[in-house]
């Protein structure tokens, strides 16, 4: 894609389908006239008695306890400079909308018009009684020193400017674990700094916190290493000038046992490298390119320990790992600010959770068979889920243990619990396969290429390196279309249709007719079969010219399931095919089965298909928590439709007692655990999280994820196919693009599990 097509397809994210990237949504009731009358008059007239009686009642009676204000001015904007106030907004949206999907705090953007650092803070001290904190953003130094120093002084509430301490935070973690892998001590070991802006300062006051010693420290900026000789030095600055005299970062890097990069692309080279000591620990952290290409350092050094900011690259140093969880501790325990103490809880904390065994979940997104502590992994992964169960408690007692705590939690698992619930339906489970499928790649092939949407699905996911795509249709059809949306790319194009896919027809009908000459099926016939595209699709994924496939768009489901079922078939043990569809849910990702082919199943097909259902899930990473749903409760009715239901559970705890799956169960009594409890208290669901629902025939299921879908606004990635041979996998009549997008790296992560299945037999 052109430079020209990203610019507009970012134009097009931010303004479609409405401006912006975030939104304010009620909390409360508001259908009838009563409720309006509690929302505002007269109603609202009690809790603002109450908060004028006792101002910090506002946290109870209001959002201010969980809403942040993320403030800027527009003068120092993710490396565009000084841009204003206007230009700098879509910048603060993109961290509000972070701080909602890792942490679930609310943010309202402000930015401020005006350089003056007394005007800054003035209206920034103004308008605090909103907040229950303040993230200050892309701020230059340095007045962002001042403006934090003198609001942290003047407010009671949390303020944090991230650009100076989320670097800081997340790098000395990394560095605490890199300096104990080298086998070194903090306190001896020598600092190079490539930078001296904001985030390069505080980096280098937190290292002291944690140990470092300033004498052991060379800072250098534009000019080259700071002295303590050179004039008209900031305070900042000053701070950190040295005594040695040296001038350059060729000199500064000579034994140094550390290199800290905040500054710009490719400045430090071989030769410095090895110019450093032994197990040399390097954080090149300036993005989207390090002061040392990674490959190159690593090439370069077979001893070092290396960071990046970015994500392609061991041990990426990134901001969201530190300030949604920061603030979200800050705020449960209503924090007057975030001292040292509470920043140092996270340093630990991270650090920490570094060495611990990595949930499976986490393996799978990276693709490592088993992520553990050491050069390659010194920092937790973005994705991790316990960052959120982590690092916030430790940032909390540290509030509480300081004095700066305004609340006090007692019950810490009741609170970790609580926090693990804020997750909800963030989509990072959408995130996890996107990102496991670019680390090993398929060839998918996408049987209706010659449709705008699905054209447009291939082109995201060549671009972002999902698959690699096989487009099937009308070539020239193709071709126009991806002269219009600006596709670009060395990309297979097969069109069955042409001559000069005849000896390619020829083959894949050979094969066929091969295989059902005994089925009524003819050489003629296999040949004309195969120029329809779902049967010739489905032939280059049997012959192992493509490693999946992705149709449906277009037609009806029967329609593009039947050459699937005849071509690929079912799975080794496998005695039907069934549909699972997973929705994004405010209780975090559901797993639907069976949305697309069963009818009527059995109850012995019941009990199969939750078995695979459980299979899927495993895949992904999660402990398969499975109701059998019903209209009925645990033999409440004799019913056949019920009894079926009560014959397959009973079925699946003979054959599967280590599954965790019971039924019949009505819904609301399966994702109820209250209900559940009290009423059904022997069940196998009681006090765990229902992540998937075995509906007893295709109605129900059919019927339930699409009222979710368009209802509840419920993302939806299916249906996935289950028990087929080969990966193939068909979509809705009228997927959307992001749903093509994500139903291909499915297709994807299906074909790698099976290629890791293929390779575990064969060395059995």
């Amino acid at each position: 894609m052109s430079e020209e097509s990203k610019r507009r397809e970012a134009l097009i994210y931010h303004a479609k389908p409405a401006p912006g990237k975030i939104k304010v949504v009620p909390t409360k009731k508001y259908a009838s006239q009563r409720d309006l009358s509690l929302a505002y008059s007269p109603g609202v007239a009690a809790p603002c008695l109450e908060i004028e009686k006792d101002t910090d009642s506002v946290y109870r009676y209001t959002a201010k306890g969980n809403l942040v204000a993320v403030i800027s001015n527009g003068t120092a904007v993710l490396g565009l400079g000084n841009i204003g106030p206007e230009a700098s907004k879509p910048v603060m949206e993109g961290k509000g909308l972070l701080f909602k999907i890792f942490a679930d705090i609310d943010v309202f953007d402000i930015e401020v018009n005006t350089e003056n650092v007394d005007e800054f803070i003035e209206t920034v001290k103004n308008i605090s009684p909103t907040f229950g904190g303040i993230n200050l953003e892309d701020i230059k130094a340095p007045e962002a020193f001042e403006i934090e120093r003198r609001l942290k002084e003047e407010l009671d509430i949390p303020v944090m400017h991230d650009d100076q301490h989320g670097t800081a935070i997340i790098s000395a973690a990394a560095l605490l674990n890199a300096v104990e892998l080298a086998k070194k001590n903090i306190e001896d070991v020598k600092i190079v700094i490539s930078g001296a802006g904001a985030a390069a300062i505080s980096c280098s006051r937190l290292y002291q916190a944690c140990g470092a010693k300033r004498e052991n420290m060379v800072m250098l900026d534009s000019k080259g290493v700071i002295r303590d000789d050179r004039e008209n030095l900031t305070n900042e600055k000053a701070e950190f000038a040295t005594h040695r005299k040296i001038d350059t970062l060729d000199e500064a890097m000579k034994d140094a046992d550390v290199f800290i990069g905040l500054s710009m692309a490719n400045i430090v080279s071989p030769e410095m490298l090895l110019a450093m000591a032994k197990n040399p620990i390097v954080f090149a952290m300036a993005n989207p390119d390090p002061e040392i290409k990674y490959d190159l350092a690593v090439a370069t050094r077979k001893d070092i320990i290396m960071a990046t900011g970015r994500s392609d690259h061991p041990n990426q140093v990134n901001n969201v790992l530190g300030f949604p969880f920061i603030f979200r501790g800050a705020l449960d325990v209503r924090a007057t600010k975030i001292n040292e103490e509470m920043k140092m809880a996270a340093v630990r904390s991270l650090a920490r959770l570094a060495k611990e065994p990595v949930p499976e979940q986490v393996n799978i997104a990276y693709g490592e068979t088993r992520l553990t502590f050491g050069k390659d992994y010194i920092i937790p992964k973005p994705f991790d889920p316990r960052l959120i169960a982590e690092v916030p408690p430790a940032v909390a007692k540290a509030a509480m243990e300081s004095g700066v705590a305004k609340k006090k939690i007692k019950d810490w698992e009741k609170y970790k619990d609580v926090l693990l619930e804020r997750l909800g339906s963030d989509n990072k489970l959408v995130r996890l396969l996107l990102n496991r499928a670019k680390l090993h790649p398929k060839r998918i092939v996408f049987a209706e290429a010659d449709q705008l949407d699905v054209l447009k699905a291939a082109q995201i996911v060549y671009e972002e390196g999902i698959a690699t795509p096989i487009l099937l249709g009308r070539k020239e059809t193709i071709e126009a279309l991806m002269s219009e949306i600006d596709f670009e790319g060395d990309i297979e194009i097969r069109d069955p249709k042409t001559e000069e896919e005849n000896d390619c027809k020829n083959r894949y009908a050979k094969v066929y007719w091969q295989q059902r000459k005994r089925r009524g099926v003819t050489y003629y016939s296999a040949q004309r079969l195969m120029r329809e595209r779902n049967y010739f699709a489905a032939m280059m994924v049997n012959e192992g010219d493509a490693d999946g496939l992705i149709s449906g768009y277009s037609r009806n489901y029967p329609t593009v399931l039947k050459p699937m079922l005849e071509l690929i078939g079912l799975a080794d043990g496998v005695s039907r095919a069934a549909t699972t569809n997973i929705m994004m849910t405010k209780r975090g990702p559901m797993f639907l089965s069976d949305t697309s082919i069963n009818v009527d199943p059995d109850s012995k097909a019941l009990a199969k298909i939750a078995q695979m259902t459980s299979q899927v899930i495993k895949m992904f990473g999660m402990s398969p928590v499975m109701a059998m749903i019903s209209y009925s409760n645990f033999g409440s009715s004799d019913n056949e439709k019920a009894s079926k239901v009560r014959e397959a559970v009973s079925y699946l705890h003979r054959h599967y007692p280590d599954l965790t799956v019971d039924g019949e169960l009505q819904t609301d009594f399966a994702l109820n655990d209250e209900m559940l409890r009290e009423r059904f208290p022997f069940s196998k669901l009681v006090g765990k999280k229902v992540n998937a629902l075995v509906f007893p025939n295709l109605d129900s299921a059919n019927i339930t994820y699409k009222l979710l879908k368009e209802l509840h606004e419920a993302d939806s990635i299916g249906p996935i196919m289950l028990g087929m041979k080969k990966p193939v996998h068909i979509l809705q009549l009228g997927a959307s693009v992001d749903e093509i997008v994500n139903m291909t790296a499915i297709a994807v992560i299906d074909a790698q599990h099976k290629e890791k299945m293929e390779s575990e037999n064969a060395k059995k």
